[in-house]
């Protein structure tokens, strides 16, 4: 659990439905409520990126409800408020982030326009995102996740054109466009995204009504997603955050706003268990952790 940091998951900032840039922080060993972490700089109401490496954690895009370009983060092992990092090269929402311990990416987003474009930045310095390359398909509101080679994008949608069960990869340390891995086991937008180094998770989402599937695919290999298991409710604009053994999935609306925070166990399948609540019921609070599969 404590392999590149301390274990810590955190859950940024989301809508009530009203704005709250509050940081909950949780410790993914154990289980219990999540504490006060501190404060973002910005109360993101809407879908934004999260990616960490064993140090910080960042935040990028979303809205405010101006649409923000903004990137913030964190130090995770201490506890404290969210400082400025960058600006991403667009001001975005709905946009999805994954990372390894060096490389945070940001990519899709957009409403009512959606875009295919992935920028990275390099966590432990400051300064904006740069081009990467572009998704198979433009969208928003997916979910990600990788391990320490690859980053995966899954689900989303595209306005028009509906939702999308695109699975794509890219490798983090060059980069290029994605390229399809497979597919979801359903097409849902607005879920969430959480690994180890060798099992990737996705969970709930809407299609168009809300869902409480979680799919898991094996991150080395292409194909389609499998039933893993299912969350406790249909659930929709939730976030997430993993250790080598643990999947958290924190907060969204059902459509009431919610504070829950469940878990699974990666290595096995089945239904979440209930964890603990956030210190704040809220949708759009994405999660990243000091020890989540991106980092081995």
């Amino acid at each position: 659990e404590m392999r590149g940091g301390r274990g810590r998951g955190i859950f940024g900032s989301g809508a009530t439905p009203s704005a709250t840039n509050v940081i909950d922080m949780i410790e993914i060993a154990t289980t219990g409520n999540a504490t006060d972490f501190g404060d973002d700089i910005h109360a993101r109401q809407e879908g934004y990126a999260a990616f960490a490496s064993a140090t910080r954690g960042c935040f990028g895009g979303g809205q405010t409800p101006t649409v923000l370009s903004s990137i913030t983060y964190v130090t995770i092992p201490s506890q404290g408020g969210a400082n400025d990092f960058g600006d991403l090269k667009t001001a975005i929402q709905r946009n999805v982030g994954l990372s390894d311990n060096t490389r945070g990416i940001s990519a899709g987003g957009g409403d009512p326009v959606q875009t295919a474009e992935i920028t990275f930045v390099t966590i432990s310095t400051t300064g904006n995102s740069s081009g990467f390359g572009n998704l198979t398909q433009q969208r928003a509101g997916s979910g990600a996740c990788a391990s320490p080679t690859r980053g995966l994008v899954a689900g989303g949608y595209e306005t028009p054109g509906g939702n999308h069960n695109i699975i794509d990869f890219i490798t983090i340390a060059t980069g290029g466009n994605a390229e399809d891995f497979g597919d979801l086991t359903d097409d849902p937008n607005s879920l969430a995204g959480c690994s180890n180094s060798t099992r990737g998770l996705f969970g709930g989402g809407q299609n168009p009504s809300n869902v409480n599937v979680i799919a898991y695919v094996t991150i080395a290999t292409k194909g389609n997603a499998i039933d893993f298991g299912n969350l406790h409710d249909e659930i929709d604009y939730l976030g997430a955050c993993a250790s080598a053994t643990r999947g958290i999935f924190a907060g969204g609306q059902s459509p009431t706003k919610l504070n829950v925070i469940e878990y699974v166990t990666i290595a096995t399948t089945g239904d979440a268990i209930d964890f603990g609540d956030l210190t704040v019921a809220r949708r759009f609070a994405q999660g990243c952790s000091d020890v989540h599969g991106g980092l081995g």
